[in-house]
């Protein structure tokens, strides 16, 4: 939220324009670690505030059920092509609302209702959208899941069983394939997942969710050509406002459209895809192959920072943006939750998550998960990691201690003091 928009809502609404300055001193003072999160521009913000904001545009760019949409044409045009340039793309579509439906429309486009789906285990590493019971998606379609290897000493464990996903696809002939997870901290190559598809004849969606931005940076390998559709979401890795889109070939394009409009959605927030728009622009520059580049340094750094610390990395390390930490081993009755909320209290932000095989439930959990790519925007670096790192389990060998808690909150305000990502901003 700009100073100006927070002056706005100031004018009529002194209430909510302090909410809006408090979550902004939040955002500034303490550290944010968690991985699907990230600082937009203030270009992006002020795209967000603006007034496309107004304009109802059921449909799509000349093909429109209002009038007075020329210059939203432009807006929306603008915003695909810019998105199909970054990723290579034959079409895009960029009025999802979210990641969660974008999902479900590309699984509207491909398959029907009651199909078999494969995807990642939710407790596995995998999406709510990628069949969970209490999603939608797993109440309208039939979902397999798949999981990953089993721990193991020396790191090689913990990551996406290839085997199984091959010898359960041959047994089940499932219609679509789901590549793509929530909390998994490895690259995943979009190949074997094609071999596999084309094995048993069925489509492939890879969600991309978390590393659409390192794709875009050229960290990752980037599945668009390969995957039958490619979805994503373009508040993490990629930096731009909360919102969703679809990359899929010339030849699904008219029933990805359709399935996001009239399927799922009326009018497309257009003032949210002019500030996509702007986000797309930003990862073209220069500038964004080297943040990507940063945010996976600034994970390693993290993660080996955690390990000589008595942390262990669940699948031995990470090669994105996550870290995912099973508690466990630093203290076998501490859990994520208790975490989770003594952390936030001392200024560092993060989530509780489930680990591969957790004997807790999702509410409580085993394990953390961390992100670097809000505070690598901020501008930090691997020797901030390692600082991050000490002041975690500076916390959690005390954890609920208020006294503790105080102190390291102190120490955030002070690093955090020296990164502030919204300096121009004079709230």
């Amino acid at each position: 939220m700009s100073s100006w928009a927070i002056d706005q809502v100031g004018t009529i609404d002194e209430e909510l324009a302090a909410i809006l300055k408090n979550e902004l001193s939040r955002q500034r003072t303490t550290l944010q670690l968690i991985a699907s999160e990230n600082f937009t521009s203030p270009a992006v913000m002020a795209a967000t505030a603006s007034v496309l904001t107004n304009k109802y545009a059921e449909g799509y760019p000349s093909k429109r059920y209002y009038g007075g949409n020329r210059i939203v044409d432009e807006a929306e045009d603008l915003a695909r092509q810019r998105v199909c340039a970054l990723f290579g793309a034959e079409h895009a579509n960029v009025q999802p609302h979210s990641g969660a439906s974008a999902n479900l429309a590309a699984y509207m486009a491909l398959v029907n209702p009651g199909d078999t789906i494969m995807a990642m285990s939710l407790d596995q590493g995998g999406h709510l959208t990628h069949g969970s019971p209490v999603s939608i998606t797993g109440k309208i379609y039939r979902f397999v899941p798949y999981g990953v290897t089993p721990y193991s000493k020396d790191g090689s464990g913990e990551r996406i069983d290839l085997e199984q996903l091959r010898d359960l696809a041959k047994k089940e002939n499932p219609k679509l394939i789901v590549a793509g997870t929530t909390a998994y901290t490895r690259i995943i190559d979009p190949l074997p997942f094609r071999q596999i598809a084309d094995e048993v004849g069925a489509k492939l969606l890879f969600d991309v969710a978390h590393p659409a931005g390192l794709i875009a940076g050229g960290v990752h390998p980037n599945p668009v050509g390969i995957a039958d559709v490619v979805t994503f979401t373009t508040h993490k890795t990629l930096r731009g406002p909360r919102g969703g889109a679809i990359l899929t070939g010339a030849e699904l394009a008219k029933a990805v459209d359709s399935a996001v409009f009239p399927g799922l959605q009326g009018g497309p927030l257009e003032h949210v895809i002019a500030a996509k728009a702007v986000a797309f622009f930003e990862a073209l520059q220069p500038s964004f192959k080297e943040y990507a580049e940063r945010a996976v340094l600034n994970a390693k750094a993290l993660a080996a920072a955690l390990s000589e610390l008595g942390f262990r990395l669940v699948s031995g390390g990470t090669e994105n943006h996550q870290v995912l930490l099973d508690l466990r081993t630093f203290d076998a009755e501490l859990t994520g939750k208790a975490a989770q909320d003594s952390l936030d209290r001392a200024g560092i932000t993060c989530n509780r998550n489930q680990i591969p095989n957790d004997p807790r439930p999702p509410f409580v959990t085993s394990g953390l998960r961390l992100g670097t790519p809000a505070e690598t925007t901020a501008g930090m670096g691997q020797e901030e990691m390692a600082v991050i790192a000490s002041l975690i389990a500076k916390v959690l060998r005390r954890c609920g201690d208020e006294e503790t808690e105080k102190e390291v909150l102190h120490e955030v305000h002070e690093l955090c003091a020296q990164f502030d990502p919204y300096r121009s901003l004079s709230v």
